[in-house]
């Protein structure tokens, strides 16, 4: 059994990132590589993916690519089964691929609360699913969802946004649930609030920082590096035994009023 750091080590693993072009997603494929793994880059704008894939190699990384729509299940299944048969085991998944929309509940187009669905949640159960179909076989494997605060609170103006993060903690411990007999570990990363590309009008408004300061126990914004540990973590020998668990990363935000 791994000791030590080795708990921490993967080393001859390969993870899939959805959405892994910027932000969070790319933050933690860097990370992920960065403790050995072999990474796989995820996303729909191929010029921003092979980008995002050569600063990973001028940093050392074994990387790979694979363009996808992550809400589109023939598209999944074929890039999942094409890569499996072609390059080799998925040991790792980060289901990553997300977005926002912010307008009152009362005015949400309902076209915009199908899209952050299908983006959202369907692509956790599409990606998640295809992949664990060759895990289970192997009887090993690790899925990390990532979730949100706003798995556990509301703000206005993104009440569509929360229920999908709710959504992707339960379907976490419906993977576990199902899954754990045969070798998995489902668990999500649930971010507090991070300086990121899909929060950039939050991080450019002063009023907002100057609430999310006073509201978060750590008084500041997360930076995304932040999230890697937890990422490790969750794909590691270290969780073994953890299983179904929705881990906050949110400087404190969950814990206090």
């Amino acid at each position: 059994m791994a000791q030590g750091m080795e708990l921490f080590a993967l080393h001859g693993k390969r993870a899939l990132v959805t959405g892994s072009s910027q932000g969070i997603g790319f933050a933690l494929a860097r990370g992920l590589a960065a403790a050995g793994a072999e990474v796989v880059l995820n996303g729909r704008d191929v010029a921003k993916m092979n980008a995002a894939a050569d600063t990973l190699r001028g940093e050392g990384a074994i990387v790979h690519t694979l363009a996808f729509d992550v809400t589109d299940a023939a598209a999944v299944a074929s890039a999942i089964d094409g890569f499996e048969a072609e390059t080799g085991p998925i040991d790792i998944l980060i289901n990553n691929a997300g977005m926002q929309h912010r307008t009152p509940l009362e005015d949400f187009p309902a076209d915009a609360f199908e899209r952050l669905m299908k983006t959202n949640v369907t692509s956790v159960f599409l990606v998640g699913q295809a992949v664990a179909r060759h895990m289970i076989k192997r009887g090993a494997g690790k899925i990390v969802n990532i979730a949100s605060v706003q798995t556990a609170l509301a703000r206005p103006g993104i009440a569509p946004y929360t229920a999908t993060k709710g959504a992707v903690a339960n379907l976490t411990k419906g993977m576990a649930t199902d899954w754990a007999k045969h070798g998995l570990q489902c668990n999500a990363i649930a971010p507090g609030y991070f300086d990121t590309p899909l929060n950039a009008a939050l991080v450019a408004d002063p009023e907002f920082t100057t609430w999310l300061e006073k509201r978060t126990p750590a008084g500041r914004w997360g930076q995304v590096d932040e999230l890697v540990g937890a990422c490790v973590f969750l794909s590691g020998p270290a969780s073994s035994f953890v299983n179904g668990h929705t881990l906050f990363v949110d400087g404190g935000i969950t814990a206090s009023l």
